[in-house]
């Protein structure tokens, strides 16, 4: 009450139009209306409340759709620098490990030349992100394994070298895809690989 008895006009109450306060206003005209004996009025107030419901729902999913696109491409972004930022690391682990396989049999590694492109691709099965490098790759026959008299050893053989990331930082198992480059390789797998992105050099520069 303000001075000299007159009273203060009571504050209008805010009406807040955000997706939580409509689904709550809702959820109690349905309840308040479920607890009353069933008449006309009733059902038809309780359907038009489910449509309105249901609109609201679908017009914040609508909304919503544009925020959750950006997050998800910055998000890959940052994991495609992460891979730049490791990219020499992971090449020399590769090496490491597609060498220590013993495969191709009686061959051994002796040079990789990786391109600079990169195809990003996600596994189906467990939604896990990978690179897909193509490279060539230079063998030497081993002593004693039975491919010292084939000439084609000595033949750059292409293929596509796979990088995974496991959530938090890249890593490799040294795995390879003979005789593919990396859009033949998901062309190939596409039953385990969807594609993602197509990262080229000359974009980068």
């Amino acid at each position: 009450m303000a001075p000299g008895g007159v009273p203060l006009p009571r504050p209008r109450p805010t009406i807040g139009f955000d997706g939580p306060t409509v689904a709550r206003t809702l959820c109690e005209f349905l309840g308040e209306h479920l607890q009353r004996p069933p008449t006309v009025g009733n059902i038809l107030s309780i359907i038009v409340a489910g449509a309105l419901a249901a609109l609201g729902g679908t017009a914040i999913a609508v909304a919503l759709r544009p925020i959750r696109a950006a997050r998800r491409a910055e998000q890959l972004a940052r994991i495609q620098r992460d891979f730049h930022r490791q990219r020499e690391q992971l090449e020399a682990k590769f090496i490491d490990r597609a060498a220590a396989t013993g495969k191709p049999r009686g061959l051994m590694w002796t040079k990789v030349a990786f391109d600079d492109d990169v195809i990003y691709v996600r596994d189906r099965r467990n939604r896990s992100l990978k690179a897909l490098v193509a490279i060539e790759v230079s063998f030497e026959a081993v002593e004693g394994g039975g491919m010292e008299e084939v000439e084609a050893v000595s033949n750059v053989r292409a293929a596509t070298a796979e990088f995974s990331y496991d959530g938090t930082r890249w890593c490799t198992a040294g795995r390879v895809y003979f005789n593919l480059a990396p859009s033949a390789a998901v062309k190939y797998l596409s039953a385990d690989l969807e594609l993602v992105a197509e990262e080229h050099a000359a974009a980068r520069t």
